[in-house]
């Protein structure tokens, strides 16, 4: 957490507020979080640079800077962005002053902007790419298809899944596989395709890959509509929080009653995540037969 939908919900809120403008600033107050990068040296390199575009990649944030510069910001568990707050929110790890936006029209364009980068648990990490090669082998080194991107087909999922034992919500957390996907999205993802998070993930057919890949899909989706879940740390960039928690199907909703079938919701530990699961929408697997000798 924060996971696909709440990082693209900061993405939208964000872009209009920073590109165009100049870093006129950058603090870095923890060392960890340039690592490993020395504060100093990745403040000099942003300082003065033009944020082009804020993009994003699964559940990084990527500020594309003038001069083929990137930076791959991951908020990790309890990460946040917020603008303007008064006062200084605690647990603020990074301070960023913008001057006025390129071709200012508006008022707020022509105002100054302050950042600060929250984490209090202190996960979060920016680090430096010099480059679109840089930027591309950083990103096919640690992420998958982007689920909402037309690579991201039932034959990807049935590709990744072949041979595997691991239980099915395994490879959905897996990044290198699926991106963007974390804890919630997956419970809420095979609750709506009807699987059951400890099947082993090679078991699965090619139906099955069809209905779960769309399931990623409206799962994701909902989240970005709703503008993302707050359960712990996840606020928008004006502090205020999500609403997704308010729509969960199934996740946080132990001994509640199944929003399908009534039977009561149950929480167990898959791929060494809390997970919630309605057995009878998601048949428990079948234990495989040993061989006879």
């Amino acid at each position: 957490m924060p996971e696909l939908p709440e990082v693209e919900t900061i993405r939208r809120q964000l872009a209009p507020l920073v590109e165009g403008r100049r870093l006129e600033g950058v603090e870095i107050l923890d060392p960890r979080w340039s690592r490993p990068l020395a504060p100093q040296v990745l403040e000099d390199a942003l300082r003065g640079r033009r944020v082009e575009q804020l993009g994003r990649r699964g559940k990084y944030l990527v500020w594309h800077l003038d001069g083929e510069l990137h930076l791959a910001q991951h908020l990790r568990m309890t990460g946040a962005v917020l603008a303007d707050p008064d006062p200084e929110p605690a647990h603020t790890r990074v301070r960023i002053a913008l001057g006025p936006r390129r071709g200012a029209k508006t008022r707020a364009e022509r105002s100054a902007l302050r950042l600060a980068i929250v984490d209090p648990r202190r996960f979060g990490t920016g680090e430096l790419l010099v480059g679109e090669e840089a930027l591309e082998e950083f990103f096919a080194a640690r992420l998958g298809p982007e689920p909402l991107h037309e690579r991201f087909t039932p034959a990807h999922l049935a590709a990744a899944a072949r041979g595997r034992s691991a239980p099915i919500k395994a490879l959905l957390l897996d990044q290198r596989r699926v991106a963007g996907v974390g804890n919630i999205y997956a419970d809420e993802a095979l609750f709506r395709a009807r699987i059951h998070p400890r099947r082993p993930a090679g078991r699965l057919t090619l139906s099955d890959h069809e209905r779960l890949r769309d399931a990623v899909i409206a799962s994701l989706n909902a989240g970005i509509d709703a503008r993302g879940a707050t359960i712990d740390d996840f606020r928008h960039v004006d502090g205020v929080q999500g609403s997704f928690q308010h729509e969960f199907l199934v996740h946080r909703r132990e001994g509640e009653p199944c929003p399908e079938c009534g039977t009561q919701i149950v929480k167990m530990v898959v791929a060494g995540r809390g997970t919630y699961v309605c057995e009878t929408c998601q048949p428990r697997p079948r234990a495989a037969r040993r061989r006879r000798v």
